[in-house]
């Protein structure tokens, strides 16, 4: 009988124990060397705020001059604390990152050294900051680099799988497209790969309708080449008619199907090729296609080995957009040679200081 009596008490009295054992804890006054706070108590209840300041000649280690902190189950949010006026708060850097210290700030005259994200470059090379009276000087700056990709192409029909949308893609990044159910990538099946190739993505896929031909009789694409044109002579006359008429879109060599009207199609070249020929594209009665754009190549190839004995740090090949300058840094501090595209030719000027280029006391050559 005894037992039953101390089991009941037992389970009266378990809820209370586990609900005082659940109670949350109050917080001793915080320690905060160099300012001050209010209400000044010497113990909080939780979920009690303190606001706090600090003294002349200190500030905060978060952005602006006061801060609030909230006892939470015997402990502050954020702890309260003074640093030097001097002293640097931590960077926010846009696509770049460095070694954080875990204090989140950094003593006068402290340095960081910043490297960018996949896709981005530092400009002018510059990557370090250097912490001087309470501020950062020559803050990096990380922007995309030539070499990266920006949005791939939308294609009429296709979605890329297995990739996040983002906005900037590195070189060499691979992406995969995938038709709609009902149509299919030509001589692919269903999906189609694209590479980023210096800047630029390569060939795109087009995802076409899937047709069945006629038991017996050629389908309409037996009577076109490759390229979209009929390999047979057209009976009709060469005026306009709808571009279903002629099938499967020609596909053109470093160009992009970038609209696809009923009437036509328009393309575009990607980044280092430049139009000849017209960028519309019209279907002919007769069920082939008007003329074709072509994408000549609007670039140089800089093999940065065959200047190697003016003291260049960097090695192997570049492309630079016609018209554009590449600027590579040399191996005396604070040098850089210039390689500039025109005409599809290099032109170049031997490692000379920043402040020589900046005023065009450095020589070209080609």
């Amino acid at each position: 009988m005894r037992m039953r009596y101390l089991v009941f008490f037992l389970l009266i009295g378990l809820p209370g124990a586990l609900h005082a054992q659940r109670a949350a804890q109050p917080c001793s006054a915080p320690s905060l060397d160099g300012g001050y706070f209010v209400p000044e108590q010497e113990s909080y209840s939780h979920e009690s705020e303190i606001s706090y300041t600090c003294d002349s000649g200190r500030k905060l280690v978060v952005e602006g001059w006061w801060a609030t902190s909230t006892c939470q189950d015997g402990a502050w949010s954020r702890k309260p604390r003074c640093i030097d006026e001097k002293a640097c708060l931590s960077l926010k850097i846009p696509n770049g990152k460095y070694n954080k210290r875990r204090t989140g700030w950094y003593h006068d005259r402290s340095t960081i050294r910043v490297t960018c994200e996949d896709g981005y470059e530092l400009k002018n090379r510059r990557a370090t900051a250097i912490c001087l009276n309470g501020a950062w000087s020559s803050v990096p700056v990380c922007e995309i680099s030539i070499d990266s990709c920006g949005v791939p192409p939308k294609i009429p029909h296709a979605v890329i799988i297995g990739q996040r949308y983002q906005k900037v893609f590195p070189a060499d990044s691979e992406l995969q497209y995938e038709c709609q159910v009902g149509y299919t990538v030509e001589n692919a099946g269903s999906k189609k790969s694209i590479i980023c190739m210096a800047g630029n993505w390569n060939e795109c896929p087009t995802c076409s309708k899937q047709t069945t031909p006629d038991a017996g009789h050629g389908g309409p694409e037996e009577a076109k080449s490759s390229r979209g044109h009929s390999t047979s002579p057209g009976s009709g006359t060469r005026t306009g008619s709808g571009v279903d008429q002629c099938g499967v879109a020609p596909v053109i060599q470093n160009d992009i199907l970038v609209q696809e009207h009923r009437m036509h199609l328009k393309y575009q070249c990607n980044a280092f090729y430049t139009l000849e020929g017209p960028d519309t594209v019209t279907c002919y009665s007769d069920q082939t296609w008007s003329e074709l754009p072509q994408c000549k190549e609007a670039f140089c190839v800089l093999d940065l080995s065959l200047y190697r004995v003016y003291g260049l740090q960097q090695t192997g090949k570049l492309l630079v957009k016609e018209g554009n300058t590449k600027v590579v840094s040399c191996v005396r501090p604070y040098h850089e040679s210039h390689f500039t595209c025109k005409n599809r030719r290099i032109t170049y000027t031997y490692c000379c200081s920043q402040h020589d280029h900046n005023y065009g006391y450095c020589q070209w050559w080609s």
